[in-house]
């Protein structure tokens, strides 16, 4: 086995371990962490947060680790397809940050709505969480899928039909976004449509492991 092909089998392992991983993490956070009920006046929020303190807080830490995770997995497959110095590896790049900062944005609203002081600090940080869900749609999933999407089309690192769907992922974030831009609070089964790219995650990073050897030119054997 040369020192390259065993390479491309390692980082093949590692993103697809961290596509995983990162994967649960983020389900996780949404299970521990489900949110205050629908119309919560300020001391139902204040009350929410008092009761839920702990798990609000791991809900966001596993929610800011877990996307570190999988555009590390995005990373991977830009690195193995050998596009880092082509467009789409670039954009890639770029949405992958996009991504993460609104990830974050919203995070810190999760952790704003904990404090008590002042009274409407929990109230003001779930609007704006609302406001910020608008951007995964508008901007930060498109800008991630379509690019990767092109390049796993173009390439063979993973069955074509991964870059297919991550082209339809795009399209459809991209449409709802536009299609709710004048709703100030995404209905609950548009944002529970976000789940449905981890779905896409997971089977990319579970493909990645089992083609490793085939990745790396290396026949498949059972």
């Amino acid at each position: 086995m040369s020192k390259i092909t065993g390479c491309r089998q390692s980082d093949s392992i590692i993103g697809g371990v961290s596509g995983i991983c990162g994967v649960l993490l983020l389900v996780t956070s949404f299970v521990i962490n489900s949110g205050p009920p629908s119309g919560a006046n300020p001391a139902d929020l204040a009350s929410f947060a008092q009761q839920n303190y702990a798990r609000v807080l791991w809900g966001a830490w596993m929610q800011g680790v877990g996307p570190v995770l999988i555009v590390l997995f995005a990373f991977v497959l830009v690195h193995l397809a050998g596009a880092s110095q082509q467009l789409a590896g670039w954009m890639t790049f770029f949405g992958a940050t996009i991504l993460m900062t609104v990830s974050l944005i919203e995070i810190t609203f999760y952790i704003g709505a904990l404090y008590r002081d002042p009274a409407i600090m929990p109230s003001v940080s779930l609007a704006l969480i609302s406001a910020v869900q608008h951007l995964y749609f508008i901007v930060a999933a498109p800008a991630l899928f379509l690019p990767l999407g092109l390049l796993l089309v173009r390439c063979r690192i993973l069955p074509r039909v991964f870059g297919y769907l991550a082209l339809a992922l795009a399209a459809t974030f991209a449409v709802l976004g536009v299609v709710f831009l004048l709703r100030l609070t995404l209905p609950d089964a548009v944002t529970a449509f976000a789940g449905v790219q981890a779905f896409w995650w997971l089977t990319a990073a579970i493909a990645l492991i089992v083609r490793r050897r085939k990745i790396s030119g290396i026949p498949e054997t059972l």
